[in-house]
């Protein structure tokens, strides 16, 4: 389609030059001659806009009804879809490519007719103005596959912020599912507020927890963390989807948002419970933790950052999850610092 228009586009012009161009016509040849290069631009852009992304040999094939939607823009009826009323906890994916796209606790009922999510796994969705030129369209930032649209100022959650998704631009993995897809990591560098704020935000990271690791108490609470009475420190557990981001990416980003040559303390916190820890899930975490110490070794940094086996991780109490959010703070003892340039 693309080349047939600009093939007449081409032809026109060409015809135009011959004869002299819009300067030799009458009025009213020249007023069919601009908009008929306006149609055929404007359809140019349109097949531009609508051309699919190269095919990927790891893309899931598509039903007819889910081409429609995703490759070509297309809407499901309201009130239709399989995931509009569901409460389930888990991640909304990509149906194409099975990227992560939302998270469950950022769904909400929203009576539109299409499943809504006030926020979004950073840097997973893509916004574009619409071919209407008033809507904001969304897509699935690794396949450019359509999802549907975003709305704001509506005031129906405290974020004012709407997705409108078609439920059959998605797939769902269950919570109990999500070491299939994704991937952890586990971080030490401090108090747990400031590691998670900042890991949270990473392009990629479905979700960054605060809590507890290292020790041998079960069920250990703040309290005893902080009385040296379990062994254990404040770490962040992150969820990511590989397909956004890396292991490497997230470790780097760790080492650059707390000071890794500081000693059980981070700043003004001191205490064994602040010591800096990657805890490495299997061998190659632990090779890539390692080589990025010896980088920041050989740039004259005396890293006191240690590289141990992860072991049970024990979420915190409610109240220290998303803290800095919640305030609507900033960390006190973390910022980030680049190290690796």
């Amino acid at each position: 389609m693309e080349g047939s228009v600009w093939a007449r586009v081409g032809v026109f012009r060409s015809a135009a030059l011959v004869s002299g161009g819009p300067s030799g016509y009458t009025e009213s040849m020249k007023s069919a001659y601009f908009k008929f290069v306006i149609g055929l631009a404007a359809a140019a852009f349109a097949a531009l806009s609508q051309a699919e992304v190269p095919m990927d040999a790891t893309w899931r094939k598509l039903t007819a009804d889910e081409e429609r939607v995703i490759v070509k823009k297309g809407t499901e009826r309201p009130f239709s879809g399989k995931y509009d009323k569901q409460d389930a906890a888990g991640v909304y994916t990509c149906r194409r490519c099975g990227a992560a796209l939302y998270r469950s606790e950022d769904k909400f009922h929203s009576g539109c007719g299409w499943p809504s999510f006030d926020a979004e796994v950073p840097g997973a969705v893509r916004h574009e103005k619409d071919a209407d030129g008033q809507r904001t369209e969304i897509l699935c930032a690794t396949c450019g596959g359509h999802l549907g649209h975003v709305f704001l100022g509506e005031r129906l959650t405290p974020k004012n912020t709407r997705h409108c998704v078609n439920s059959v631009s998605m797939d769902f993995v269950a919570e109990a599912q999500l070491d299939q897809p994704f991937q952890r990591a586990v971080f030490a560098g401090g108090c747990f507020w400031g590691v998670e704020y900042y890991l949270q935000q990473a392009k990629g990271v479905i979700r960054a927890v605060s809590g507890y690791t290292g020790g041998k108490t079960e069920h250990p609470t703040y309290e005893q963390v902080c009385g040296k009475r379990t062994g254990h420190i404040e770490a962040v557990e992150v969820l990511f989807d590989p397909k956004q981001t890396t292991y490497e990416a997230l470790a780097r980003l760790f080492f650059e948002i707390h000071d890794p040559t500081q000693t059980d303390r981070q700043g003004p916190d001191i205490g064994e419970q602040y010591r800096s820890v990657v805890f490495y899930r299997d061998e190659e975490q632990k090779a890539t933790a390692e080589k990025l110490i010896g980088l920041l070794r050989d740039k004259g940094f005396k890293v006191a950052t240690r590289v141990e086996p992860a072991s049970t991780f024990w979420p915190a109490e409610t109240y220290h999850q998303d803290y800095y959010f919640h305030k609507g703070k900033t960390p006190y003892c973390h910022s980030p610092v680049k190290r690796f340039e």
